[in-house]
C-alpha cells in the first residue's frame, strides 16, 4: 500500500464545490473517476479542505492511497492526461500512510480577486469579482489590521454549527493594488466557513462609509453574523496555498 500526496490547481467555475454530493457534479467526484481508471482500481482522496461553488484552487492538496506501483511522473502525466481543462495535477509524492492532508494541514492562503473598474472585464467574469466602485483603499487596508491575530470570528461565519470553536488565528492580511487588480491575501491556521468571503465583503462595506475601520473591533466581539458585513461572491476567490510545517507557514511574515 503506498499514500499518495498530490497537489493540484483547478478552475472552480463548472463544480458545486470540492467534496463529493450526491446531486452535482464536484471536484473530488471528477478526481476519483479519472484517478480509478489510471490506478486501475477503486479510489477514494482525502482532501486539504472544502471549497464552495465557483471557488478556486491555485494550490490544494489530497492524499490518496493505492496499491498501484505506477511512478510519480506517470501518475502525474497519466491522470493529467484524463482530467478536464479545467483541473491540473501540478505535483506528486509518496509519504507516510498516515500522512492525512486535512488533519496535517496546519496552515491556508487564501486570495480574494476583485476586478475594481466601471468596465468588466470580459477575460475574467468568473475569475474575479467585479466591483464597479472607487475603492478607499486606505480605510480598506486600516480596517483589514483589525483581523490579523488571534480572534473570535463567529461574526465572520455563515454557519457555524459544526465546528468546536470559532477562534481562528490569522498571520497576515495584505491588500495589493495593479492597475484595475485588488487582491486580497489572507494567511491563517484555519478557516470558518465563508470566513474569508464575509471578510471581504466587510471590507468593501468598510469602502463604502457602511463602515469605520474601527468598527471592526466592535463586530468582532458582538460573534454575530447579522453585525459583520455582505458575504464577497465566491468566484474571486482561490485557496493560494497549503501549508504542512510551521516554518513554511510563518516564512514570509
Amino acid at each position: 500500500m503506498r499514500n499518495l500526496k498530490v497537489t493540484i490547481s483547478y478552475r472552480g467555475t463548472n463544480y458545486h464545490g470540492f467534496q463529493r454530493q450526491s446531486n452535482a457534479v464536484t471536484v473530488q467526484e471528477t478526481l476519483e473517476k479519472h484517478l480509478s481508471k489510471v490506478l486501475n482500481e477503486p479510489v477514494t482522496i482525502t482532501g486539504c479542505s472544502r471549497t464552495d461553488t465557483g471557488v478556486h484552487a491555485n494550490m490544494f492538496c489530497f492524499n490518496v492511497k493505492t496499491e498501484s506501483r505506477i511512478s510519480n511522473l506517470g501518475f502525474c502525466r497519466g491522470v493529467n492526461g484524463e482530467l478536464p481543462d479545467d483541473i491540473s495535477i501540478l505535483s506528486c509524492e509518496d509519504v507516510p500512510l498516515d500522512f492525512h492532508a486535512r488533519f496535517d494541514c496546519v496552515g491556508k492562503e487564501y486570495i480574494y480577486k476583485i476586478h475594481n473598474s466601471e468596465s468588466k472585464n470580459p477575460f475574467a467574469p468568473d475569475l474575479m469579482f467585479h466591483y464597479r466602485r472607487s475603492l478607499d483603499l486606505d480605510a480598506v487596508r486600516e480596517a483589514s489590521q483589525y483581523f490579523v491575530g488571534t480572534h473570535d470570528f463567529a461574526s465572520f461565519c455563515a454557519d457555524c454549527t459544526n465546528v468546536s470553536t470559532t477562534v481562528r488565528t490569522i498571520y497576515s492580511l495584505k491588500i495589493e493594488k495593479d492597475g484595475d487588480s485588488v487582491i486580497m491575501l489572507v494567511k491563517g491556521n484555519g478557516f470558518l466557513y465563508n470566513m474569508i468571503r464575509i471578510i471581504a465583503g466587510t471590507l468593501l462595506d468598510v469602502s463604502e462609509k457602511r463602515f469605520s475601520p474601527s468598527d471592526m473591533p466592535v463586530i468582532l466581539e458582538a460573534k454575530d453574523r447579522l453585525k459583520a458585513g455582505r458575504t464577497a461572491m465566491a468566484h474571486g476567490l482561490y485557496l493560494n496555498r497549503v501549508f504542512y510545517s510551521e516554518e513554511e507557514l510563518l516564512a514570509d511574515i
